[in-house]
């Protein structure tokens, strides 16, 4: 057999080195071709096997980042899946069964069935690294781990530390690994080899669970743990939007990690959950994801000094997070009294994000206050962050263009004035975009990268290029009122004040909205983004749009009822929550939802439709990210797609007749 992604090598004193580098691939994942080659190579081992195996990878940025996400998008039924896992798992049990020592050498990430085969080894080696390389995220994609994980993790690392890995789908550190069993032993680029020679030659014994965890995992107590488990995972997702997590403990309760039953239950459950339209819709997520990242060509400049003008809590926040991801910033604002609560905030997120001492020190150094704005001569990106006032931020870039030297990009983060307006007057008005970021800043990970239809594309390729070099995610959008979150958030939210209007209580709104999978109902995101932002936005979405405002939220700010921030908006906000009042059932519940949804899908229509976008998976990728709308939909035009585009326009005609002209369907729909 012709190998492409392995290479076998027998050293000296007998041991076997496997060497993975999947051709044609930046990272190493085990597809189908990559599982059979590994078969091919381990099978003659069972029989003549040498002194020990390794398995390490050709590729300097890890491991093996898990399985082949492209072939899940190949399986079209659940007997196909199985036939793929059966396939992975099959090829795992020959290589744990091997009558030699066997070592899985970790330069790197090592996740979901990077980490399964990591597992299936007797004993793992792992370089020293800070950052987080071993996890089992396959919960992410709507599915579980499928080479084995649901056995291996519990019987190495025990119930609870295997579950935190599956549920959460959240990596851990090399060290965390050696804590939990998962890590045999920590070493650095030129001790690897050593090391498993080492283990090889001492054969100690396998890591497993301890005591503790193993107890249990004993048939009688394992009930009691997976109603603890289940109301955990009960209060971040619902079974019907996301199986997968519940399926988890379904199959931990029920075989106990056995490997008799154990790795065909687990075959059979994640072939079902591969073919479930959360699956199938997490995993075009992933891809919108990498298609956003993707966005943009290679930076003529690379951004090193940001200039930040605005030390309100989204210029604080930006500047702050500028700092954490390594830029030397510049903060500016009128008086340093404006300033010192944004550096007070910055010094908690870099407590909160930064565990080394140094590290956080030097975090809190390359962020500097600057009340005269001499930074923005040193800048490589001015981002202003000022209040929403058109001649105040004209009037702010006339100065800043006089000190920034030459070369150097501005940018707004204006949330709703078109930027053909704000960059009147510029000596470079091809070179100003719109760098959009969302509040919180340090959660939210979607940043709207604006332009105008003449917008140089080398200022586009380094505000690209700045978004994903501080960890966050663009989405290009062209210059229109309210962009495409803000536009697609404002009719989501006026039909929860319409709702509230007619008599619908507040919590049986939200939990419309919830049922349906958004992350928190429409009045608590009021509330928590402000009432007076909320009506800032309304009058200028408004004014573009012919809608009308809701008077309720004029009256509220007149009353300082600003929601969160103030303690009392719509609802009463106590230690950062809203306070509801308790569930009861909700009356035609489906119209409800129904209505606060479908303006979202109908404005998304037109935005697509308008240009502001330039495809529809890009729209459904910035709404998800933007919005929080809920990812197991896929987005909103998809949404529209898997619920069917004539069952959407029956209903929104059907609202039309009852509600009015506001739920007319956009022209666009024909394009879909």
């Amino acid at each position: 057999m012709t190998l492409k992604h392995w290479t076998s090598e027998t050293s000296d004193d007998g041991i076997v080195w496997l060497c993975i580098d999947k051709a044609d691939g930046g990272a190493n994942v085990l597809s189908g071709e990559v599982l059979t080659e590994l078969h091919h190579l381990i099978e003659p081992l069972a029989s003549q096997p040498p002194k020990g195996l390794v398995i390490h990878s050709g590729k300097s940025n890890g491991f093996v980042m898990g399985a082949d996400i492209n072939e899940f998008t190949t399986i079209e039924n659940p007997e196909q899946a199985y036939e793929l896992i059966r396939l992975g798992q099959q090829v795992l049990d020959k290589l744990e069964a091997l009558p030699c020592p066997t070592v899985a050498a970790i330069n790197g990430f090592a996740l979901g069935g990077g980490l399964e085969l990591a597992m299936a080894c007797d004993y793992r080696v792992a370089l020293e690294t800070g950052k987080r390389i071993l996890g089992l995220p396959e919960v992410q994609l709507g599915i579980h781990p499928g080479f084995g994980g649901t056995v291996r993790a519990v019987q190495i690392a025990g119930v609870r530390p295997a579950m935190q890995l599956m549920l959460t789908g959240k990596p851990i550190t090399a060290g965390k690994g050696r804590k939990l069993g998962l890590v045999d032993k920590i070493t650095d680029t030129d001790g690897w080899r050593a090391a498993a020679q080492e283990m090889i030659a001492a054969r100690p014994p396998k890591q497993k669970a301890p005591f503790a965890e193993r107890v249990l995992n004993w048939p009688f107590v394992r009930p009691f743990i997976r109603n603890v488990l289940i109301k955990q995972v009960a209060g971040k997702a619902r079974k019907e939007h996301y199986p997968a997590p519940y399926a988890i403990i379904e199959l931990w309760y029920r075989h106990g990690a056995s490997p008799q039953t154990g790795y065909e239950a687990e075959a059979r459950s994640i072939a079902e959950l591969m073919c479930t339209s959360t699956s199938r819709n997490l995993v075009r997520v992933f891809f919108l994801q990498n298609k956003l990242k993707g966005q943009g060509g290679k930076p003529a400049k690379k951004i090193s000094h940001v200039h930040v003008v605005g030390a309100g809590v989204m210029g604080g926040d930006i500047a702050a997070w500028c700092a954490l991801r390594g830029h030397t910033v510049t903060l500016q604002d009128r008086e340093q009294k404006y300033i010192d609560p944004a550096m007070e905030r910055a010094a908690k997120l870099f407590e909160k994000r930064i565990r080394d001492e140094s590290k956080r020190a030097a975090a809190s150094e390359r962020l500097q206050s600057d009340v005269d704005g001499s930074g923005a001569a040193r800048a490589d990106l001015v981002i202003e962050a000022i209040f929403e006032n058109l001649e105040a931020k004209q009037a702010l870039y006339r100065s800043l263009q006089e000190k920034m030297p030459a070369g150097a990009l501005l940018a707004t983060n204006t949330s709703s004035i078109r930027l053909e307006d704000l960059r009147e007057g510029l000596d470079a008005p091809q070179r100003f975009i719109g760098l959009h970021f969302f509040n919180p800043v340090a959660q939210l990970p979607l940043v709207e990268v604006i332009r105008c239809d003449d917008t140089e594309q080398d200022a586009l390729d380094i505000g690209f290029g700045f978004v994903k070099g501080i960890g966050k995610l663009p989405l290009e959008c062209r210059s229109s009122p309210g962009f495409v979150v803000n536009r697609i958030l404002a009719p989501y939210m006026a039909e929860a004040m319409e709702l509230a209007e007619s008599g619908v209580p507040l919590a049986e709104i939200d939990r419309a909205a919830e049922a349906f999978g958004m992350p928190m109902g429409p009045v608590e995101l009021v509330d928590s983004v402000g009432i007076d932002v909320a009506l800032h936005v309304s009058k200028v979405l408004g004014a573009a749009m012919n809608r009308p405002v809701p008077e309720k939220l004029a009256d509220m700010v007149e009353a300082g009822r600003l929601g969160r921030k103030s303690g009392e908006g719509f609802y009463r906000w106590e230690n950062g929550k809203a306070v509801k009042p308790a569930a009861r059932a909700p009356a035609a519940s489906e119209d409800i939802q129904d209505r606060l949804i479908l303006p979202m899908v109908n404005e998304a229509v037109a935005c697509l439709h308008d240009g502001v976008v330039s495809d529809d998976d890009l729209l459904d990728a910035g709404v998800i990210f933007g919005t929080g709308f809920a990812p197991f939909r896929g987005g909103p035009v998809n949404y529209a797609r898997e619920r069917g585009v004539d069952a959407v326009l029956g209903r929104l005609n059907e609202f039309t007749q009852r509600y009015g002209e506001r739920f007319t369907p956009h022209e666009g729909f024909s394009e879909l």
